[in-house]
């Protein structure tokens, strides 16, 4: 493609704005509320987020990730064993980032991630459709294979296996978001864009705005 191209896409924003004194006093209050919207707005997989973990010498990696609870923190599932789960167990501080271009809205997140109980994690992987609990014992995340027959060849043996109950596999589980920094940014004309901050400072959200 040509340059010239690429450094001629541009959007300019106009949708809505956003104001320090309108925002919840809690982020995630605030988030809730965008997130309600993101819903309502018919964003495509508002649930869909950019996770980013970096190992215990810095070296970043990102991947696209659900959301699958908001309580304290930022809930998703995945392998353990898998390369953020790694990452993770390395270097606990994570950042999410949230992008709803029909909405002009991107919401960055970041904290610390904890497991969550193995509680939580059955609950949510017995929720999960038939096949993709066979999909979480077959596939070794992140690790070389030879060819996708290998991993559907698991696929077929653990169904004839696993007639009905699938039960969690060790390591499968939930990992918790604890954020200590979230920003909202709302995309306005001329790039002059909103940007609203909460930082938790001694236990206690900060929140302020920033220059675009």
């Amino acid at each position: 493609m040509d340059k010239a191209k690429i450094q001629n896409i541009r959007k300019d924003y106009s949708k809505k704005e956003l104001s320090l004194d309108r925002t919840a006093a809690e982020p995630v209050e605030q988030f809730r509320t965008w997130f309600q919207e993101a819903l309502d707005g018919d964003v495509d997989e508002p649930n869909a987020m950019t996770l980013s973990t970096a190992t215990k010498d810095g070296i970043p990696s990102s991947r696209v990730v659900l959301l699958k609870g908001i309580d304290s923190g930022f809930v998703f599932y995945t392998n353990y064993k898998s390369r953020k789960g790694s990452q993770l167990l390395e270097n606990p501080h994570a950042s999410l980032n949230f992008f709803w271009p029909q909405l002009e809205r991107q919401v960055r997140v970041e904290g610390v991630v904890e497991k969550v109980s193995a509680e939580e994690s059955d609950e949510y992987f017995n929720s999960r459709p038939f096949k993709s609990r066979i999909g979480a014992h077959a596939s070794p995340q992140s690790q070389k294979i030879e060819k996708r027959e290998i991993i559907q060849n698991i696929a077929t043996e653990l169904l004839k296996r696993f007639v009905s109950h699938v039960p969690r596999p060790e390591h499968w589980g939930g990992y918790r978001l604890a954020p200590n920094y979230i920003e909202f940014w709302q995309g306005r004309p001329s790039r002059l864009h909103d940007r609203i901050c909460y930082e938790l400072v001694n236990n206690r959200w900060d929140k302020y705005r920033i220059a675009p």
